[in-house]
């Protein structure tokens, strides 16, 4: 095998493509050992929680090794591809190991650190690591975290006067507040932070636990009979990892379910003035070559709504028990793609005139489609839209993107029969559900966007008195 101790040899390490970001899967090599390669050129397309994007190598070299196969989950941080800065190939290089996939990150071999000198540089195009950012703790082993939970516990126990037998589990204020509001007793909860102190993820980690527990009789009666041996037929069933995009999005939705108090409201709608204009609208040359339909009258509305009602833009922020009300939109706009939901956002879209909403819309939709979506677009919304229209769903009750205090769902569009002008005709009808955080926004408020967004809609000539 090809030694990595020449001083000649280079390590590209896994970047941090995202905010705070831990890990990301290789998707698909774009080199092999033994080609040449120079500085900026894509090497590989990796995946994170967030999305799908291509690394860039920062040096001018020849391909020595790539250190894990396609399909491999690798932390931050670790080398991943070996470049000869020389310039000569090797004699005889060996292809990624078989064994690789199975081996953890730590396995990998490791070219000698190289000098601290002109500090951090730049290990990804477009992204760079700051010069202030902190190194990554080294993960404890089982036994230590073990060890050190025993330790606090006991501790705990000697400062409260309790019994060795009972200490007081350790947990800060906020989370022994949201253990309280959601029934969890602190006693039963597993603890994953430092010290054996219980976090937030516990809690909810311990409420989803206790929803998928059975019943106390059905457990005694499993706990009487032998555990029966689970057989999957591979022919009938097939199983998917959960990874990627789509695992970000299940620890969100849950944590949000959890920690914000949901409350959907719903309202059916007129939309036939609305669709005679998104037909005008294509005409008009200000428009044209852009993408004009209904979500983006939908999304004008809801910026519409937002500004008569400021205070709905808001957040929760638990630790310093606040609310922060933002003084900007980036209005979210959820998106199916084939690697699962993600939810893109439009910067500052309250400023953005129709056409410059309109090319907006268009760009976030055909990246998103593309599987392109950069994880800086998905961070920092404010509010959201989903449309379940398109999908011939009248309406839903969409669960928040966390952090945020409002998602607004868009039903589908059909003809009906309608109270118009005292006679009953066919017109275009629309359901929207508007979930919000209650803990933000009280009913008055709620329904005051539901009905101002649903009033442009239906008349949407008060885009001109109320934008």
């Amino acid at each position: 095998m090809t030694t990595m101790t020449e001083a000649s040899v280079r390590e590209f390490k896994m970047p941090d493509v995202g905010e705070g970001l831990t890990e990301a899967e290789i998707l698909k090599w774009y080199v092999q050992v033994g080609d040449r390669v120079t500085d900026g050129q894509v090497v590989c397309e990796v995946e994170t929680a967030k999305a799908a994007v291509e690394l860039p190598i920062p040096y001018d070299g020849v391909v020595r090794e790539l250190r894990f196969p396609e399909g491999t989950t690798v932390d931050v941080g670790t080398a991943i591809i070996a470049v000869d800065v020389a310039g000569d190939a090797p004699a005889q290089a060996d292809p990624v190991p078989a064994q690789a996939a199975a081996a953890p990150a730590e396995a990998a071999p490791q070219a000698p650190e190289e000098p601290k000198n002109q500090g951090r540089k730049p290990v990804l195009v477009g992204y760079g690591v700051a010069e202030t950012s902190t190194r990554r703790r080294p993960r404890k082993t089982a036994e230590a975290v073990a060890e050190d939970t025993r330790a606090a516990a006991a501790l705990q126990s000697e400062l409260n006067g309790h019994g060795p037998q009972q200490p007081r589990p350790l947990a800060k204020p906020p989370v022994r507040k949201l253990a309280k509001d959601l029934g969890v007793d602190l006693a039963t909860v597993i603890p994953s932070g430092p010290g054996g102190i219980i976090t937030r993820e516990d809690v909810h980690a311990a409420v989803a636990t206790t929803t998928a527990a059975p019943s106390a009789p059905a457990v005694a009666a499993a706990e009487s009979a032998a555990a029966p041996v689970v057989v999957y037929d591979g022919a009938r069933e097939t199983r998917v990892p959960v990874k990627g995009v789509r695992k970000a999005t299940a620890q969100a939705m849950v944590g949000s379910a959890f920690t914000a108090p949901h409350v959907t409201e719903f309202v059916t709608v007129d939309v036939t003035r609305t669709m005679r204009l998104v037909e005008e609208l294509k005409q008009d040359k200000d428009l044209q070559g852009l993408r004009v339909n209904p979500l983006l009258l939908v999304a004008k509305a809801l910026l519409v709504a937002i500004k008569r009602n400021p205070d709905v833009n808001a957040s929760w922020d638990e630790a310093n028990q606040e609310i922060v009300r933002k003084h900007y939109v980036n209005l979210g706009i959820a998106a199916a793609t084939p690697r699962g939901l993600i939810v893109p956002n439009i910067k500052d879209a309250h400023d953005k005139t129709l056409p410059q909403l309109a090319e907006s819309l268009g760009e976030l939709v055909a990246t998103a489609r593309e599987g392109r979506t950069s994880p800086a677009a998905m961070q920092g919304g404010t509010v959201t839209i989903t449309n379940v229209g398109v999908f011939g769903v009248d309406t839903g009750t969409p669960i928040l993107n966390p952090g945020e205090s409002a998602i607004l769902a868009v039903g589908a569009i059909k003809l009906q029969p309608w109270v118009h002008k005292g006679k009953v005709k066919p017109r275009q009808v629309t359901t929207l559900a508007l979930s919000f955080d209650h803990r933000l926004v009280d009913g008055e408020l709620g329904s005051k966007v539901l009905a101002d967004v649903a009033a442009v809609l239906e008349q949407p000539k008060r885009l001109i008195t109320w934008a």
